[in-house]
């Protein structure tokens, strides 16, 4: 246990505090990926979710790894829905990496986590945090954006970053106790939908008219 880790549980730190007690209980050697979800255990889980959904927060992602980390995410976001452990296949969960690439990485996103809890007021908007009814709703939420994340459409500008916008505000909201935040979650979920619908609808457009001027 750390000198965080001993004065408080991550549930008591503040957002920068709970990554940093993350990062020095990261064993020295190699961990497995079974150890890094022991030590992203129920809150770090969320913490996880928005360390992998910051890649996206550029205008054009890389193609593919939406995906990868849509499917890692959506498999948090099951896990917390149904209040159970993340589960892995065994060979993907028994494989191992560098513990200081994975320490390296994690420190490097440490700012980012800084600059996410200035935005954040714990216990704004409370009646969105502190109902039942609205836990289960903001969870589906968290699987709808992360569904979202995963739509191929990885080349066109924002098409991930919306989707990543969700999925970190919907964390930080339940990480702080935040409604804002989580607020600002569903919003950036509906604003994506309709931003995929205009895209469909653009693409069907396109290609109606384009079979329109075939000469048959």
């Amino acid at each position: 246990m750390t000198a965080i880790g001993q004065h408080k549980t991550l549930s008591e730190e503040s957002l920068g505090e709970k990554f940093e007690t993350i990062i020095q209980n990261i064993p020295d050697g190699n961990i497995t990926l079974l150890e890094i979800l022991e030590i992203f255990e129920d809150d770090g889980l969320l913490l996880l979710s928005i360390f992998l959904a910051l890649i996206f927060l550029v205008p054009i992602s890389i193609p593919g790894v939406s995906t990868v980390f849509g499917t890692a995410i959506l498999l948090i976001g099951v896990a917390r829905l149904f209040n159970r452990h993340l589960w892995l296949p065994e060979k993907i969960a028994n494989r191992t990496i560098s513990s200081q690439s994975l320490a390296n990485g994690l420190s490097k996103a440490l700012v980012w986590f800084h600059r996410l809890e200035k935005i954040t007021r714990p216990h704004r908007l409370q009646p969105l945090t502190q109902n039942n009814l609205f836990h289960l709703t903001h969870k589906i939420a968290f699987i709808f954006a992360s569904i979202l994340l995963m739509v191929p459409f990885g080349f066109i500008p924002f098409s991930n970053t919306l989707p990543a916008l969700a999925l970190i505000f919907l964390a930080l909201g339940e990480l702080q106790k935040d409604g804002g935040s989580i607020a600002l979650g569903h919003i950036s979920n509906l604003a994506t939908t309709i931003y995929f619908g205009i895209l469909v609808a653009g693409s069907g457009y396109t290609v109606l008219e384009g079979l329109r001027l075939l000469p048959f």
